[in-house]
């Protein structure tokens, strides 16, 4: 099974990435499935229904989340229902939601898990020990597991790497919106990257407008951020999984902006 990854997509700019390149991206990638970050998707944080359904439309298979997965209060109105959605697992008990979906590509099944990290993020429940949970609900039903772990500090998701190899067949980090250079398959067959990076615009912070960033690391003083306009890009990574024992064959970065445009 091959997996296309988009990570998390910012407002509009990141939307509109997606709806333009997604589908012609699995295409030449030969994805069979396509999962995106979605908790950015509306303003720079969260989601709504209706851009839920947008992602939906413009190629995504599932969507995970993060830790802006309740800044739209509207989510509370559909979560319930949206059964192409898996946000952190390790959110309190009682919490809407799943941390762990399944999607069919064929007669295969991929299990795909939502964990968000806890070094410099609230304090909710331990990811490492959902992690575990997880893994072993996941695989009862196949050996095609996939993790988006969703955390601020690259040794947590390091360390998420290393505990969960050999039990996964990949996982990329996201939250940190900076695609990193370490993409590899590790010693256990689990295809790895810290950050997958982020969709959306190419020159400001994060996805932000910058100079409002700018701005307050000057004065330190509390600021509205706003969408970047301009110049956009596209990250993520494509990985390959054996059907059969669910270890990760290959591990590749995508990027794509005005320094590294799509060819067809």
């Amino acid at each position: 099974m091959r997996v296309l990854f988009i990570g998390d997509i910012v407002g509009q700019p990141g939307r509109t990435m997606l709806k333009e390149y997604g589908r012609r991206l699995k295409e030449k990638k030969r994805a069979d499935v396509m999962i995106v970050n979605g908790e950015n998707a509306a303003g720079g944080k969260g989601i709504t229904k209706k851009i839920y359904h947008e992602l939906l439309e413009a190629g995504a298979d599932i969507l995970t989340m993060g830790n802006h997965t309740w800044d739209k209060k509207d989510i509370f109105e559909f979560i319930d229902e949206a059964d192409k959605m898996v946000v952190p697992g390790n959110f309190p008990e009682g919490v809407p939601g799943t941390g762990i979906r399944y999607i069919k590509s064929g007669r295969k099944k991929l299990a795909v898990l939502n964990l968000q990290g806890r070094t410099f993020l609230p304090p909710i429940d331990c990811p490492f020990r959902k992690a575990d949970e997880l893994v072993r609900e996941a695989s009862k039903e196949t050996s095609l597991i996939f993790l988006d772990f969703h955390a601020e500090a690259t040794s947590e998701k390091l360390a998420m790497g290393w505990h969960l190899q050999g039990r996964i067949s990949g996982m990329t980090g996201t939250h940190t919106h900076v695609q990193t250079a370490d993409a590899r398959i590790l010693p256990e067959g689990t295809a790895y990257i810290t950050d997958a990076g982020m969709t959306g615009p190419y020159d400001g912070i994060l996805g932000m407008d910058r100079e409002v960033i700018i701005q307050r690391f000057h004065d330190t003083l509390p600021a509205r951020f706003e969408v970047a306009s301009g110049s956009v890009q596209l990250n993520g990574v494509v990985m390959e999984f054996d059907n059969d024992t669910g270890r990760a064959r290959h591990i590749e970065r995508v990027h794509i902006s005005e320094d590294a445009p799509f060819f067809d």
